[in-house]
């Protein structure tokens, strides 16, 4: 691979990041409707783009099920826990009826994108705004080192098989630059050292869930999930990573307390 063809992605990649960004940064900064209907709107997209990609025939059930989740999403963030838990699953089950193939892979990365989606809001809503800047940060930071330093450094793949640009390097920076915002935090919030623990944890976490898109696709046998977003496909490209973060913590939350150090 030359140096023009390695990079050549670059541009439209950081354009397409920055605006994306910037929106979720906005979004998360008002918070209240605004940011639970935004987060609501990028799941019933993501869902739209997973049924498109298993089941290439189902273009209407895609529309169908991209609403219902939307709507389920929304909705599930107004009800207590032990009522929401139903409507976080319902895309699933309503989907099962509608999908010709790829079934179970529907059911099962719905329900994950439906629960980290609850993450996202839960987390705003109980933790504030510097907490959820901070996963945002681990996720950028994880993504960005493991662009650059895979493609400068290069070396042993992660997984070839299914994703042949992933590198040990890459994640590794993406694990050390977590590390530093977990310090970074900790030292402007009364957070303990825990915090790049977690930090780490949670970088591992965002490299699963981009990983187990791309499984997905290799499946689906596509290299995108959409073409919404330039350089990046669609929205379940950009933001797997963000599902598994989320996702994440919302189980690694009721084993550890979070933020660590603060009580």
């Amino acid at each position: 691979m030359t140096s023009v063809s390695r990079w050549q992605d670059l541009r439209p990649r950081m354009l397409s990041a920055a605006v994306l960004i910037a929106l979720a940064l906005v979004t998360v900064w008002i918070g209240g409707l605004v940011w639970r209907a935004f987060i609501s709107l990028a799941c019933g997209i993501m869902v739209w783009e997973l049924v498109r990609m298993v089941d290439t025939a189902r273009d209407r059930s895609a529309h169908v099920l991209g609403v219902i989740a939307g709507v389920c999403s929304l909705a599930a963030i107004y009800l207590p826990p032990s009522f929401a838990l139903p409507l976080l699953l319902l895309p699933s089950m309503a989907g099962f009826g509608r999908m010709e193939r790829g079934g179970v892979t529907y059911a099962v990365f719905t329900a994950l994108i439906m629960l980290a989606s609850y993450g996202f809001m839960a987390l705003r809503a109980d933790f504030g705004l510097i907490w959820m800047l901070w996963l945002v940060c681990v996720v950028v930071i994880t993504d960005v080192g493991g662009y650059f330093a895979g493609r400068a450094i290069g070396g042993p793949k992660l997984w070839p098989r299914v994703s042949p640009k992933k590198t040990w390097s890459g994640a590794i920076a993406g694990w050390v630059g977590a590390a530093v915002v977990g310090l970074v935090f900790a030292g402007t919030t009364q957070a303990g050292a825990g915090l790049m623990g977690v930090s780490i944890a949670v970088s591992m976490a965002s490299q699963i869930g981009d990983m187990a898109e791309s499984t997905v696709k290799r499946r689906a046998g596509v290299k995108d999930s959409s073409n919404l977003v330039p350089g990046h496909g669609g929205l379940l490209d950009r933001f797997d990573g963000m599902l598994g973060a989320a996702l994440f913590l919302l189980v690694a939350g009721q084993i550890v307390n979070f933020p660590p150090g603060v009580e």
